[in-house]
């Protein structure tokens, strides 16, 4: 199973969104802490004020009420109290409940009669007492108030979170996105390089964190440059030295045929004929493949590739044993402007079209069909399976045939192609056919 590469943007929006997130759920706990003893304080400070306010106003009703009056009847003392948040019972020293609001039990809340705060399950209760000692004043505040508050504020400062979330990605995105886009440019122009692109990276532009990568890939690059350099020149040398002493030996092996009588002497001459030719063929192409891997197949100047393709064809008509083999199919105006090295293109179709005639019928043609950006080379011959087509294009790999060859070809073939930008495709049966091959190369827009 291949894993698929993460992206280093969505990495880094991911890991600082997380943080902002982080942070402000931090900041919000810390919030809430702190409102929380805010609150607790403010309403400690409003019970024991209430209770204070309270405490003579009880006193003084009580020294004048009617003793037979109801201890709710207290009116003056419930205006300006919310029942809903503050309850409050009056006691007498003995603790029994003389006076209460409406919300407040009947019975005494659990809590000592001493001066200050005290605290029961469900209420915050401050006790005052009178200046005799003789009345206590409980005024309670529900916790559950006290929660909702706190509740509220917490609710209150994570609501922001909701907007923040979003932005946060959006601005981390610009960010992210703006700082690394020297590092995407210097990939790009790094995945451009190959053996026809061997200019050196722009680093003076860049981030002063990404210079020294620069720096490096221009001293491979310089490295490669010479490398490629001398294979090159090798394979020049190497083209002269080894064509002249298999063209004299094989010179001198039909000359030794012409001057034998038959006989066993002139067959076993034959075959070396036979061997040198071969020789000559496979040290040709080794040859082919030397300057392919090379990367010849580019060119900074456009030419016209119909007119390669015609000059081969008429190489082919002047040759006694291929004239009128061959067959071209396009219209009269066609035209191939490509930055593509006139040799190296040569290679490729004189490659295919030597394929075509060597493994097709011996008295079929072979057709080349150019259509756009398509050239297709068709021939006749049996329908090849999806593992042989599948295998054609390796190195020596040579499908079910007694024809004489090496194996090179279309792996030359496909190898330049792939340098110029387009693509090699093996077809059996060919298109529209229900027999045949067909090698189809598709050349990158102009």
């Amino acid at each position: 199973m291949t894993l698929r590469p993460t992206s280093i943007t969505r990495r880094l929006i991911a890991a600082l969104t997380g943080t902002v997130v982080l942070f402000w759920l931090i900041a919000v706990g810390i919030g809430v802490y702190v409102v929380n003893h805010e609150l607790s304080e403010t309403f400690d400070g409003a019970l024991q004020e209430t209770a204070e306010r309270l405490m003579p106003l009880v006193v003084d009703d009580l020294a004048n009420r009617d003793p037979s009056s109801d201890p709710q009847s207290l009116e003056e003392l419930n205006k300006g109290l919310n029942r809903e948040y503050l309850t409050y019972q009056v006691l007498d020293a003995s603790g029994k409940v003389i006076l209460h609001s409406h919300d407040a039990p009947p019975v005494a809340y659990e809590v000592p009669l001493k001066i200050g705060f005290h605290n029961t399950p469900k209420y915050r209760i401050y006790t005052e007492s009178s200046m005799n000692g003789t009345i206590f004043l409980h005024v309670a505040d529900a916790f559950k108030n006290r929660r909702e508050a706190s509740r509220e504020s917490g609710v209150a400062l994570l609501w922001p979170l909701l907007a923040l979330i979003p932005a946060s990605i959006l601005a981390i995105l610009f960010a992210v996105g703006r700082s690394l886009r020297p590092i995407d440019r210097l990939r790009s122009d790094i995945a451009t390089k190959d053996g026809g692109n061997m200019v050196p990276l722009e680093s003076d532009t860049l981030p002063r964190e990404l210079q020294p990568i620069a720096r490096s890939v221009n001293l491979l690059l310089e490295r490669l440059r010479s490398a490629l350099e001398a294979e090159r020149e090798f394979t020049a040398n190497s083209a002269h030295e080894l064509r002249t002493p298999i063209a004299g030996a094989l010179a001198q092996t039909q000359r030794l045929i012409a001057e034998l009588p038959k006989g066993p002497l002139s067959e076993r001459a034959d075959r070396i004929e036979t061997s040198l030719s071969n020789l000559g063929r496979l040290a040709e192409k080794l040859l082919q493949l030397s300057r392919a891997q090379a990367g010849i197949g580019t060119s900074d100047k456009p030419v016209d590739l119909m007119a390669v393709i015609e000059t081969i064809i008429g190489d082919y008509d002047r040759d006694t044993a291929t004239a009128g083999r061959i067959l071209l199919e396009s219209s009269p105006d066609e035209r191939l402007i490509r930055n593509v090295d006139i040799d190296a293109f040569a290679i490729v179709l004189r490659n295919l079209i030597e394929n075509a005639l060597i493994h097709g019928p011996t008295d079929d043609e072979v057709i080349v069909k150019v259509d756009g950006d398509v050239i297709r080379i068709l021939n006749g011959g049996h329908v090849l399976s999806v593992e042989e087509l599948a295998g054609l294009k390796k190195r020596f790999q040579r499908g079910k045939t007694k024809a004489s060859g090496s194996g090179l070809g279309l792996a030359i073939a496909e190898r330049i192609v792939g340098q110029i930008g387009g693509r090699l495709d093996l077809l059996s049966p060919a298109a529209g056919q229900a027999d045949g091959f067909e090698a189809r190369i598709t050349l990158p827009s102009a």
